[in-house]
């Protein structure tokens, strides 16, 4: 098992693609949004710690092996803007696991492109990885992701209480979960 996409997966407003250095100003954008950060496991970030972040974004654009993020630019087709990213972690190889993750440009919520990015991931998890199982783990507080999450068929399936440290606090923590037969029915 591999996942190897050709570029750029198309959805109607989207282009997902492989990150690249001229992406720097956009994601700087959204990286140094403290309403963006505020559920990600980064902190607000300046110009060179988001082209950090960029130059390891870079070489994220498969997955060969368990353990591995896949990390997409998400780019509005329109304006060619870099308005976000949508990630896709694979989770296990025998149990064929994944997990869905993203961030957006607070300038570009409430449009269902976070929902149109995300179905995109969806489909390659289990259409072209064969994933089992796909999660997304959200911190409890966050009610646009966990609506987010319901809205693209995944169900609440856990409330970790005080499950991990974030941001200098623990948090509880909410998990989503849809399967591959719950994907093809939908």
């Amino acid at each position: 098992m591999s996942l190897h996409p050709s570029y750029p997966i198309r959805t109607e407003r989207l282009g997902l693609r492989p990150h690249r250095m001229d992406d720097l100003d956009d994601l700087l954008a959204f990286h140094s949004d403290p309403d963006v950060v505020r559920y990600v496991p980064w902190p607000v970030r300046d110009r060179e710690q988001t082209r950090t972040a960029l130059k390891a974004k870079l070489t994220q654009d498969a997955l060969t092996e368990p353990g591995q993020w896949l990390v997409l630019a998400i780019e509005l087709r329109e304006t060619s803007t870099v308005i976000g990213e949508v990630l896709l972690k694979w989770e296990s190889e025998t149990s064929r696991q994944g997990e869905l993750g993203y961030a957006l440009h607070t300038g570009y919520h409430g449009r269902g492109l976070a929902a149109e990015a995300a179905n995109a991931v969806l489909r390659l998890g289990f259409e072209d990885l064969g994933l089992h199982r796909i999660c997304a783990n959200v911190i409890d507080g966050n009610a646009a992701s966990a609506k987010l999450l319901t809205r693209l068929g995944m169900r609440q399936e856990g409330h970790l209480v005080e499950n991990v440290f974030f941001k200098g606090a623990w948090c509880d923590e909410l998990v989503f979960g849809l399967l591959a037969r719950e994907w093809r029915d939908r």
